[in-house]
């Protein structure tokens, strides 16, 4: 084929770029969990099975002193979610939600500061969503559990260092194991960045769940252990209603003095549950 009033060369390097920009459209929708083949396709909604993580960084920084109601919360998602039949949630999508309220800290007491995230968006398009939280950490946990126990040796590949999750999994190198504190095996490390595909564990005194039916087998939980649950690093923070039951969807921070401070950057594991 050639173009009109183009040469040879320059009709080859046009057709190149459409064809490349074809593949790329495909490439995104296979991403997205979505298919090329038609408009009803296109509409299909991205099935989340209830039990999914969503390994999640706040975009932004949080209090109870001076958010108000109604104020958007955003956060990203770190790594990519695998789903059954080989669909996944890429890095990078946003979970969108809002702030219900807050209560900034008095005389009193302390603050509170009710959250809800009820939708995801990747590439322009979105996914409605219910979740409960099941780990929070603070920015400096997180920043911790991406760095190396040990600086490594000169010539050594930083990736090739052991990191340890927050909740305490100990994660050998790039690839490497993944183990639990007993010290069994629990996932393998990611080839690339930071994370691991781990199995997901409930903990023994903790209200968080194993694994699900339905779910993968393996749950990407970026900085977190397999087992993580609560709160880290935010000395007098707790959960005050995760969203598991009544009201559902609705996560609810408290402290017994000062206000709750979210820091952009803190790390959330939060569960898919409907």
């Amino acid at each position: 084929m050639r173009a009109k009033g183009l040469s040879p060369t320059r009709a080859f390097v046009v057709l190149m770029l459409l064809l490349s920009v074809g593949s790329g459209s495909a490439s995104f929708a296979q991403a997205c969990g979505t298919s090329t083949g038609g408009t009803d396709h296109a509409k299909q909604t991205l099935q989340i099975p209830a039990g999914t993580i969503l390994p999640v960084r706040l975009n932004h920084g949080l209090s109870s002193k001076n958010a108000m109601t109604g104020q958007e919360v955003t956060g990203r998602i770190m790594r990519d979610v695998p789903l059954p039949g080989r669909h996944r949630i890429p890095e990078g999508s946003k979970v969108l939600g809002k702030i219900l309220a807050a209560e900034p800290a008095s005389i009193h007491g302390g603050g509170r500061l009710m959250l809800w995230f009820d939708r995801i968006e990747s590439h322009h398009r979105r996914w409605a969503i219910v979740t409960n939280l099941r780990a929070l950490a603070s920015t400096l946990d997180v920043q911790q559990a991406q760095e190396p126990e040990v600086s490594p040796g000169f010539g050594t590949p930083i990736t090739w260092a052991n990191t340890r999750q927050v909740g305490g999994n100990e994660v050998y190198g790039a690839g490497g194991p993944v183990t639990d504190t007993p010290g069994e095996d629990v996932g393998r490390a990611l080839n690339m960045g930071v994370g691991a595909l781990v199995r997901v564990r409930a903990r023994p005194g903790r209200p968080c769940r194993g694994a699900t039916e339905g779910t993968t087998e393996y749950q990407a939980l970026w900085v977190f252990s397999s087992d993580a649950s609560g709160v880290y690093g935010m000395q007098g923070t707790k959960t005050e209603h995760r969203g598991r039951t009544e009201p559902v969807g609705e996560l609810v921070l408290s402290t017994a003095s000062g206000d709750v401070r979210l820091g952009m950057g803190t790390g959330m594991a939060l569960r898919i549950t409907r």
